[in-house]
């Protein structure tokens, strides 16, 4: 039996998903395919290279390092989150990713992109998560406060703004168990851009028309995608794991009590829906 899990994004309520593949690690349940979008892809990697622990680790120690996510960075380098120190200092000196467990553990590991040019999400498989480390920030790069990132000739941005929530696209895979882990509670809904935030985007993207259709369009899609979810979970197709809470943390105001919040809820979240998962799974 072939077990996919799906991981929303959401910036750092990502640290939810991150105290869910937690406690389902330690419980040694089996995962054969992740497809991730934003922080759930981030995050999501750590499951294969065996280092449970290691993003709240990251996020405790670094969160109020300026060279992390702070608007300093997004002053000097034009992206809200550190480039240089996130994605490459981090993950190759200060906490170190364990690539070659990565690639021994032979599973599968999508994130998605939005190409910026087509408007159109794209399904990267990751082999080797530092040696791809472009596309993995690619998924995460919000837009607005980061630079477009440009890999063989293409530009990407933000995953979430073409495919927020890849339910669909795992079930077209026919894995026989699929789990979606969202980061938003029951009954969340997207509302629709403001004309303040369509302007904003049509400026900024002026040269990507079908960027800015995907960005307008994005609250409709992810609210079907929500809408179909519920069917799904509904008839026992697809399993749901979604915050018992509303979470709230702000990425230039965070506190360690809010990191601890978003992480440990999480964690007791699967731990209630530990015994339902499991006759899913079965």
């Amino acid at each position: 039996m072939k077990i996919c899990f799906v991981l929303e994004g959401g910036a750092l309520r990502g640290l939810y998903t991150a105290g869910v593949l937690d406690y389902l690690y330690e419980k040694k349940v089996n995962i054969d395919s992740i497809i991730g979008v934003s922080a759930g892809a981030l995050f999501g990697v750590n499951y294969f290279s065996n280092q449970p622990g290691r993003v709240i680790r990251y996020n405790r120690k670094y969160f109020k390092d300026k060279r992390y996510m702070s608007l300093l960075s997004l002053i000097f380098t034009g992206n809200l989150v550190n480039k240089n120190f996130a994605y490459y200092k981090i993950t190759k000196e200060l906490d170190p990713f364990d690539q070659d467990t990565f690639v021994k553990s032979n599973k599968d590991f999508y994130a998605v992109l939005t190409n910026v040019e087509t408007g159109e999400a794209e399904y990267k498989k990751i082999e080797k998560p530092i040696d791809d480390m472009e596309y993995l920030r690619a998924t995460s790069a919000m837009p607005l406060v980061t630079k477009i990132v440009k890999i063989d000739n293409k530009k990407y941005l933000d995953g979430a703004v073409s495919d927020s929530i890849p339910v669909l696209k795992a079930l077209s895979l026919e894995y026989d168990r699929v789990v979606v882990v969202l980061t938003q509670p029951l009954g969340y809904r997207k509302k629709e851009l403001t004309e303040k935030e369509i302007n904003k985007i049509t400026k900024k993207y002026k040269k990507y028309p079908k960027f800015i259709d995907a960005s307008i369009n994005r609250p409709k899609m992810y609210n079907d995608t929500l809408n179909e979810i519920d069917k799904l979970s509904k008839s026992k197709k697809i399993f749901v794991i979604r915050p018992s809470k509303n979470i709230e943390i702000n990425p230039l105001k965070k506190t360690i009590e809010d990191i601890n919040f978003v992480y440990n809820l999480g964690l007791s979240d699967a731990k209630s829906m530990y015994t339902d998962l499991k006759k899913y799974l079965k």
